[in-house]
């Protein structure tokens, strides 16, 4: 029989969880193997900033004299900016963003949308979730995207951490592991009922419906108990910033080596919603944000396994090009997306929207449909050549990955 390095590492996870493995730690085996790293091992990571990221100062165009007639208040001046270019800059709270670009690891993706845009929170966040503008989805595009990489119903394939599933995830195959505190991440019951609970038949009884519910339990079990296992076992000396926005729980996971591809967190409770007073909030905010992802990037490396791993950062919309009364923007329509990692080919992609050329709602248009994002995520970086059916249509990659 063939043992591939995830097989082999995923019931080495198992056996060191139930403590019948005595020896080398899975972050041992999992730094041991890392060269043999192959393309069935790669891990994507899609990070959600909820709320409605302002793109525009994100990325500020300091460059461009149109970007301080519409953002007279709050627009970021050019000597506070961390320079990228001689038109381009980063928000002043991303340091970590910043030493991401100067390794190369950093692509920004400029003027991501879609047609018809909604302004509503729930339905645009629930239009990127489906990958399905306008028109929605039963599954997610994260769980139809774990449904392409294997139809064989996977156990810890693919993990949100969050305090409810998110609907990106929802898949028709496979049941994602769902947590938010690993050391309390166990079904709740009273401790009377743990014996009964915890004998789940391992055997087929010869019903179907009661054998799936057996083995979802199992599977359940299975998966709180390696979490746990995994974030005990966990140390690390990197600084992920003030905020870790779950990193660290990736961290961990990877580190005890889960067979684990795809992970979805999100920075919750529409925290990036800055219509009043936003220019202290957003700087602050992006480097709870900036520093988490560069913190992981670095602990990856530390870890050996920084070559298996890409992140995906988005928001559901941008802000409206001017800014309010208030000091802040209301929601708008295209924004910028992250592709970032040690495989990225760093720099700009797509064309930013024009500023002197709005829509009558005093909009950017966007530029770029964000599910070539997406579709470069998975056939450019996953190679599972199965963006066209997650996605249900064609859209061309950018050429990101090395």
């Amino acid at each position: 029989m063939r043992i591939t390095r995830r097989t082999f590492l995923r019931n080495t996870a198992a056996l060191a969880a139930s403590g019948l493995l005595a020896g080398p730690t899975p972050r041992a085996l999992a730094a041991a193997l890392a060269t043999q790293s192959t393309i069935q091992d790669r891990i994507l990571v899609v990070f959600e900033l909820s709320g409605g990221n302002d793109g525009l100062n994100t990325v500020v165009p300091y460059g461009d004299d149109v970007y301080y007639k519409l953002r007279p208040t709050i627009g970021i001046k050019a000597k506070d900016v961390r320079k990228l270019d001689d038109h381009w800059g980063l928000n002043p709270g991303l340091l970590g963003f910043e030493r991401l670009w100067q390794d190369g690891q950093l692509a920004i993706v400029h003027g991501c949308g879609y047609e018809q845009p909604s302004f509503s929170h729930f339905t645009s966040m629930a239009y990127w979730h489906t990958a399905a503008p306008n028109r929605g989805d039963e599954y997610g595009w994260y769980g139809r995207l774990a449904d392409a990489l294997t139809e064989e119903p996977t156990p810890n394939l693919l993990i949100n951490i969050d305090t409810t599933q998110s609907l990106a995830v929802k898949s028709r195959l496979h049941t994602p592991v769902v947590f938010d505190e690993p050391e309390r991440f166990q079904r709740r019951t009273l401790f009377q009922e743990h014996g009964v609970l915890d004998k789940v038949a391992s055997a087929a009884t010869g019903n179907a419906s009661l054998d799936y519910l057996n083995t979802v339990a199992r599977s359940a079990a299975e998966a709180s108990a390696l979490i746990r296992n995994a974030w005990a076992n966990y140390q690390t000396p990197i600084d992920y910033g003030l905020l870790s926005a779950q990193f660290p729980k990736v961290a961990a996971c990877i580190n005890a080596g889960l067979p684990t591809r795809l992970y979805y967190l999100a920075y919750r409770n529409n925290a990036f919603d800055t219509h009043v007073q936003q220019p202290d909030l957003h700087e602050r905010l992006l480097s709870y944000a900036g520093d988490a992802v560069h913190g992981f990037i670095r602990d990856l490396e530390r870890l050996g396994v920084a070559d298996r791993v890409a992140v995906l950062v988005f928001s559901e919309f941008g802000r409206r090009a001017t800014e309010n009364t208030n000091q802040g923007t209301d929601h708008g329509t295209a924004n910028v997306m992250f592709l970032a990692g040690k495989g990225v080919r760093g720099g700009h992609y797509g064309a930013p929207p024009k500023l002197d050329a709005l829509d009558e709602g005093d909009n950017l248009v966007f530029t770029t449909d964000f599910r070539r994002v997406y579709t470069t995520a998975i056939d450019g970086w996953l190679k599972s050549a199965s963006a066209a059916k997650v996605l249900k249509g064609e859209f061309e990659q950018f050429n990101v990955f090395a």
